[in-house]
Order: C-alpha cells, then structure tokens, then sequence
C-alpha cells in the first residue's frame, strides 16, 4: 500500500470509528480524495482495504457504504473475540513478564482516573483501554492469534459501545482489569481467560442495551 493510500485509509477509519462516518452512509470517492487531498486512486486502495476488514460493504452495483451490522452480526463478533481474547489472556500468563504487567497496571491507573472525572474522560478511557488489550495480545506471542483478531468486525463497536459508558460502567471495566493483572501476576492462565471472557461478554451486554436504546439503528436481520 502506497503512502497515499495509507494516509487515505486511515483518515476514512478514523472518521467511521468517530461516528462522522456513519453506518449505511454511502461513501463517494471524489469527496474522499478532496478531504483527502489524494487522486481516486489512493481511495479506492483504501476502500479495498477496509472492506475486506468489514468496515465497508460494496453493493451489487459496486457503490461502498459505511458498513452496517444486525445484533446477531454483532454477537457473533463479541463470541469470537472473547474466545480468541480469552486464549490471548491464558497465554500471556503464561508468558507474562513484571515489566509487561506493570505497564497494564499504568494503563489501568489511568483508566481510574478518567472515571473520577465529571464528567468521565471516556476518550482517554479508550485510549488506555486500546493500549491495555494491546500489551496482552503482544505478551501472548502469536502473531497468528493477532492477525485472527484484526479480522473481526470489534473496533466500530468497542468505540460506539465505549461512548455510552458511565462512571459505573468504567469503573466496573477498571475492576475487571485489575483482576486480569492479579491473574497475570499468579502465572494462572485459566484465571486470566475466565476473566477476560466475562468482561468481553459483559462488554456486549453494554453494547446491546446502548443498541436498544437507541432504536437499533443497525440492520435488524443479516440481508
């Protein structure tokens, strides 16, 4: 992928995790070259890679809209996450190193106080929870278990989940955190991939009941 077409993706990511982009909103390739300040070939690289990473869908008459997911799509989702993420935390530790853990511990403190805040810094939030998943899935080892959890439709969700977060909901991920580090600490795989895959179940409750709140403004069955 060229620079341009680098650039051109991860502009167009940005602004569908944002929400400036939202779900079934066509996506034109002469708008996104001008915000993008590219020629259309760069763009159409970088549809191509988004949507093999589900972010867009293209239609029979090759239109690209901002992709959109039914709550089953979604489950299906958060099912195979929590069973890779559940393997990814056995293995880190397994694996785990103080200098590792003490890093997540950092992340951690930080996630605390942005729930302290009034309101809650839910964008730091997910800054540090980002960082937090991304040290155990690089104690775990496996470049194989990182690639299969780049292929599953998370990110929009975890982000449109995250914003309806409050100060329990944070605190309560905070306290899920800080277990896996207790289990982390002990070396207990079996506790660690308990934990994580309670809190990535509890994850997908938030972001149905935030689903439902909002009318499911996603499609409601898969096409």
């Amino acid at each position: 992928m060229s620079k341009a077409s680098d650039a051109a993706y991860r502009f167009i990511r940005g602004e569908i995790l944002s929400g400036a982009l939202e779900p079934g909103e066509q996506l034109r390739e002469e708008q996104l070259a001008a915000a993008c300040g590219v020629s259309r070939t760069p763009i159409r690289e970088a549809l191509r890679r988004l949507e093999s990473e589900h972010f867009v869908r293209r239609n029979e008459s090759q239109r690209t809209f901002v992709a959109e997911w039914s709550l089953d799509e979604i489950e299906e989702g958060f099912v195979l996450r929590a069973m890779l993420e559940g393997h990814a935390a056995a293995r880190a530790a397994e694996r785990a190193e103080d200098v590792a853990i003490n890093a997540l511990a950092a992340h951690n403190n930080a996630i605390g106080l942005a729930a302290k805040l009034a309101p809650p810094d839910v964008a730091a939030f997910l800054d540090h929870n980002r960082a937090f998943h991304a040290i155990i899935l690089e104690m775990a080892g496996s470049a194989r278990l990182a690639a299969l959890l780049g292929t599953i439709i998370e990110q929009p969700i975890v982000t449109r989940t995250a914003l309806q977060y409050d100060r329990v909901q944070i605190l309560q991920s905070h306290a899920e955190h800080d277990e896996l580090i207790q289990a982390f600490r002990r070396r207990d795989p079996e506790w660690a991939k308990a934990v994580m895959t309670s809190h990535i179940r509890r994850a997908f409750h938030a972001y149905r009941d935030a689903f439902r709140r909002a009318g499911g403004r996603e499609r409601q069955a898969a096409e």
